[in-house]
């Protein structure tokens, strides 16, 4: 089976009303990025008649998808031409050749340039002509009336020689004639040469600094703090212009360093945090990816909040699902390959599924039961199809989450349902301890269900006949606890190997995860943190901390 995916069946549907224009809008986007269809000036054109009836949230989404794919320049431009947080996931990430850039670059405008040069895998003609927007780029405009000068004989004087700042396929930008000298006594030419002399100087002798230089070995650890407002005013590193500014409520734009959102809903019920991420563009000794985790402070005198106290270090080697070291090309194809497992995948266990009930007609019971097996293992793989799908969105930034607010107990319930074949192929049992209905989660209700069963399916793949698992929920302060016992072939090993078990290790136990325990594992403890949760792994049990809902909001978006 081939799913037909071409422009003209994209093109033939109704995007007169908002959501088809917001889908047309996706779908070419991503047919381009993908090469699955030819890019031609019309189908760009429909493409930016399409872009102004599409909210601006959805063509920021549709950006950050582009990160993973390789869109041609011509697509670039048009992203390039939208707002600024909709063009800079595209241009941190799209991949071009240094002609299809310098092509590019007088169309991007200050900001779109600006995101270039956070950019450290551009060719040297790339950043040479970057650096020849300096002048035009850095200016400080005026937008107002135009200033009436009086008029006045110039005085009679030889004329400065002309300074030529740069010679680059850009000069032009810089170069400029010293203007005339007004009547007033103030040499605009002499000011001009002024300037041209301090930037020659600037070239030739590097600034003294207290701080590090940009070629310094990567930092290991900080500290911070930040004001009432959530911006960090200082850290024990350098340089501490690389972090001092951010915010834990700002977005994240035109290359700026990011916080995600497990900090930035701490801050907003004002408590502790723990292992956020944190994204530092540039070359310095700061740049990179960092988990940080903090603490709120408050004035005693006045209980008043104040800000947060925290420390920040680099991510483990186990801390990504995918796994740390995978290049943006990695994760690419990861979600390529996914693509193209997908659709032949659901069509195996699509057709096994007639052969099982006997749609098509009269079956013997053998093909039958091999085409129940084969239904089985396709299941299986559409799973880890799944989790690989999530856990390369994870590491690409492109996971989409909503605000739900779900009952705990109907969670656990349907959870226990879609996991009884797998507790009576392992001849193990699941005690689950009564949980309180005014429990809920504050967090997407796909992820949270999701989420929960990768965690508890790795979990009674792992226990042995007879034994019985106990899962428990509490109500904290602002999360919501989920202890669940860990099984006796699991309860001796090291949370490092633990978050490590491959599948080959397992491949010989029914029901295991056909990705192993450790992704599984290493997969759960990473959407809790995008849900502003955590895992913690204990040596008796591993406790999921999610935030807490409110069943009275539930109530009543329920009979509105």
């Amino acid at each position: 089976m081939r799913f037909d995916d071409s422009l003209k069946t994209v093109l033939a549907a109704d995007a007169s009303t908002p959501f088809g224009a917001q889908a047309a809008f996706r779908q070419i986007a991503d047919l381009l990025a993908r090469g699955r269809i030819e890019e031609s000036g019309e189908v760009l054109d429909h493409l930016r008649g399409l872009r102004g009836r599409v909210p601006a949230a959805v063509r920021t989404a549709a950006a950050r998808a582009l990160a993973l794919a390789s869109p041609s320049a011509g697509l670039v431009a048009i992203f390039a031409e939208d707002e600024p947080a909709v063009a800079a996931p595209v241009l941190r990430a799209a991949r071009l050749g240094d002609a299809e850039w310098r092509s590019l670059l007088p169309a991007l405008g200050p900001t779109g340039r600006a995101v270039l040069r956070h950019r450290d895998d551009l060719g040297a003609d790339v950043v040479r002509a970057l650096e020849s927007f300096g002048a035009a780029d850095f200016a400080l405009g005026y937008d107002g009336a135009e200033i009436a000068m009086p008029e006045v004989e110039p005085a009679v004087a030889e004329a400065p020689p002309i300074v030529t700042l740069v010679a680059d396929p850009f000069a032009d930008v810089l170069d400029a004639e010293p203007a005339a000298a007004p009547g007033g006594g103030f040499e605009i030419a002499a000011l001009v040469d002024r300037i041209a002399a301090f930037r020659q100087q600037h070239r030739e002798q590097p600034i003294a600094s207290s701080e590090e230089p940009d070629e310094a070995q990567p930092t290991e650890r900080f500290s911070f703090e930040t004001d009432s407002a959530g911006v960090i005013r200082w850290i024990d590193a350098a340089p501490r212009a690389a972090v001092i500014g951010i915010g834990f409520l700002l977005p994240g734009a035109d290359g700026q360093p990011q916080v995600d959102g497990v900090a930035s809903g701490a801050f907003r019920h004002r408590t502790a945090f723990r292992d956020a991420r944190l994204s530092i563009g540039g070359r310095s000794a700061l740049a990179g990816d960092w988990r940080i985790s903090g603490v709120p402070m408050f004035d005693p005198a006045t209980g008043r909040f104040i800000g947060f106290r925290g420390g920040a270090r680099r991510p483990r080697v186990d801390e990504g699902a995918i796994g740390r070291g995978t290049e943006s090309g990695g994760v690419e194809g990861l979600r390529r390959l996914v693509h193209e497992l997908r659709t032949p995948t659901n069509a195996i266990a699509g057709f096994s599924e007639l052969i099982e009930t006997a749609m098509l007609g009269p079956v013997p019971e053998v093909y039958r039961q091999r085409a129940a097996t084969i239904r089985g293992h396709a299941g299986d793989l559409v799973a880890a199809i799944e989790d690989l799908e999530l856990a390369a969105r994870i590491e690409g930034d492109a996971l989409d989450l909503r605000e739900d607010n779900v009952a705990l107990a109907p969670l656990l319930s349907r959870m226990l349902d879609d996991l009884a074949p797998l507790v009576r192929l392992r001849g193990c049992a699941i005690d689950l301890a009564p949980v309180s209905p005014d429990i809920a989660l504050a967090c997407d209700a796909r992820i949270a269900e999701r989420l929960i069963g990768r965690l508890v399916a790795a979990l009674v793949a792992s226990a042995a006949p007879d034994e019985k698992l106990a899962i428990a929920a509490r109500a904290e302060e602002t999360a919501v606890a989920i202890d669940i016992t860990r099984p006796r072939a699991l309860a001796a090993v090291p949370e490092a190997t633990l978050l490590t078990l491959d599948a080959e290790r397992e491949v010989e136990m029914p029901g295991a995860p056909l990705l192993g325990t450790g992704f599984a594992i290493r997969l759960a403890r990473n959407l809790a943190t995008e849900l502003r949760g955590a895992l913690v792994i204990g040596a008796e049990r591993l406790t999921l901390r999610l935030p807490t809902g409110l069943i009275g909001d539930m109530g009543q978006a329920s009979t509105n």
